[in-house]
């Protein structure tokens, strides 16, 4: 006897439009509540970062949840150099909203999450990542991207931390050298709501049109 065949679920109209509401609203956060999250929601939001593509099926994705407070002072404290050394690269106005920015969550947010690309991995075998091995830290950007739609869904906020020595968090979380930082994140309840992004609301970037970044040829 044949097995009938797995129907796919139908996403009808107003999912469609869920879920476009879901990418507006999805945010960079950079001010959080304390309040604790659920400890199972984090491991939940991993499983499904989890479900990304990845080039080969590699799945070089690590997640480091920064649960000690001794870390935690560690990585404030390497973002605050970063960040006095990234200031001295902006000049008069561009400077001065520079600092008036508040860059990151880490003092606010409860959870702090590391991700980190396996470059030792062997899983995938090299599929599709011989010519262009970036492509596995792009597969953990698409895990990163997947878990912050699903914080979204549940009401969290993320927060993208950029301004960070690689090395430094590495060697401060103590992972393996095979690994790379590709995010840190922050995770929390957000303290206010918007669908604009906060760059935009502040004066540091406008959102560009599609159809300035839409090309043929």
């Amino acid at each position: 006897m044949s097995v009938p065949p797995i129907q796919p679920p139908k996403f009808d109209a107003y999912f469609q439009q869920c879920f476009e509401q879901l990418l507006v609203w999805r945010r960079d956060v950079r001010h959080f509540r304390r309040d604790p999250v659920d400890g199972a929601l984090i491991e939940r939001l991993i499983a499904m970062a989890c479900l990304a593509p990845s080039v080969g099926n590699s799945q070089p994705w690590r997640f480091v949840r920064v649960t000690e407070a001794e870390r935690r002072v560690a990585v404030r404290a390497d973002f605050a150099a970063c960040n006095s050394e990234a200031l001295y690269n902006y000049h008069g106005e561009r400077a001065k909203l520079y600092a008036s920015l508040k860059l990151a969550g880490l003092d606010d947010a409860p959870e702090h999450l590391a991700v980190f690309c396996d470059h030792g991995a062997e899983t995938g075998h090299g599929l599709g990542s011989r010519t262009m091995p970036e492509t596995k830290n792009f597969s953990v950007v698409a895990a990163v991207y997947t878990l912050w739609l699903a914080a979204r869904i549940h009401g969290l906020g993320v927060g993208w931390v950029s301004i960070l020595d690689p090395e430094r968090i590495r060697a401060i979380l103590d992972v393996p050298a095979e690994w790379s930082l590709v995010a840190y994140l922050c995770i929390g309840k957000p303290v206010e709501e918007s669908d604009e992004p906060e760059l935009v609301r502040l004066g540091w970037q406008e959102r560009e049109a599609f159809e300035k970044v839409m090309f043929r040829r």
